[in-house]
């Protein structure tokens, strides 16, 4: 039987996820969404949408051998399709500027699609419910800004 005192480190990892999943659900609602229509059970991810963005949020979870875990807030939006154009190195350059001067926000691709992501990652150890307000309402900000704004400078696109 475990000590009462000395939790397991599952224990404490599986507490630990639960708070953070909470905070996420307690976001949802601080905003005006039910958890309830933006939570889906299965893929344990939430979605919404902020003005022409569509956001995703998830905690992926990382197990090691030793017997370890480290959990990240993850948060994606899909910005546009890669641009069907000559300049190509334009837009990939354009990208690599904007990683470096929005902070928090960093643009990326995942094989074999042909969306541009936004995503923000942190590990989940030691953040409270103010950082992950701030985290989330800044990415979404910056989704919603910027999608426009990257169809608007890439406008044979889409």
């Amino acid at each position: 039987m475990e000590n009462a005192q000395n939790p397991s480190p599952v224990d404490t990892f599986e507490a630990h996820y639960l708070k953070v999943v909470e905070m996420v659900h307690c976001y949802a609602e601080s905003v005006g969404l039910s958890r309830d229509s933006v939570y889906n059970k299965e893929t344990k991810a939430w979605l919404w949408r902020k003005g022409s963005a569509q956001i995703e949020v998830l905690i992926q979870r990382l197990s090691f051998e030793n017997g370890s875990r480290r959990d990240f807030l993850r948060i994606f939006s899909p910005i546009m399709d890669v641009p069907s154009t000559t300049n190509l190195i334009g837009f990939y350059r354009r990208l690599l500027e904007l990683n470096d001067i929005k902070l928090g926000i960093k643009f990326s691709m995942v094989p074999n699609s042909p969306k541009v992501w936004a995503s923000y990652e942190r590990d989940t150890q030691g953040i409270d419910f103010q950082e992950l307000t701030t985290v989330i309402s800044d990415f979404e900000y910056w989704a919603d800004k910027l999608d426009d704004e990257l169809k608007a400078e890439f406008p044979n696109l889409n």
